[in-house]
């Protein structure tokens, strides 16, 4: 397992189909996941620190599990099949829970457990972006803070 940080989320044209991007720690791959508007949303709130006045589903999740003593050790994207990705919540002490990764990542996110991925998944879906390229980056960083959460409703 490689472990990624979350890059950010965007819209991507001309689909508008929103996208989270997630990177190697330690490496040079960038996985792009192409993810639905509400967590889109989930994820671009818990990174621009926006607090909405009633808890999403993914802030009750994190409370249920705090009031369980449960805590969410990491998350596991462990599979791509057919272009679908699959991921795992690593719960207490040794729970495996089956999820979708953009759940996943906007409660990681929200605990500051740590994102990994499988190097196999890495292998197949990762892309190594050029140095020529990393303004290409930078300008997807510059965009995420222009983001607004309301960006992704339908």
């Amino acid at each position: 397992m490689r472990e990624l940080s979350v890059v950010g989320v965007r819209v991507e044209l001309p689909s508008n189909q929103p996208i989270v991007l997630l990177r190697e720690v330690e490496g040079d791959r960038y996985l792009p996941i192409w993810i639905g508007a509400v967590e889109a949303t989930a994820i671009a709130y818990e990174q621009q620190g926006v607090k909405p006045a009633r808890p999403l589903t993914h802030d009750l999740l994190r409370d249920v599990l705090a009031a369980l003593q449960a805590p969410l050790r990491a998350v596991e994207i462990t599979e791509l099949k057919e272009n679908v990705f699959y991921a795992d919540l690593l719960i207490g002490d040794g729970v495996r829970v089956s999820a979708r990764p953009s759940d996943a990542i906007a409660l990681a996110l929200r605990v500051g457990a740590p994102i990994r991925c499988a190097e196999q998944v890495l292998s197949e879906a990762g892309i190594v972006i050029p140095d020529e390229q990393e303004d290409e980056v930078e300008k997807f960083r510059e965009s995420l803070e222009q983001v607004r959460p309301e960006d992704f409703a339908g």
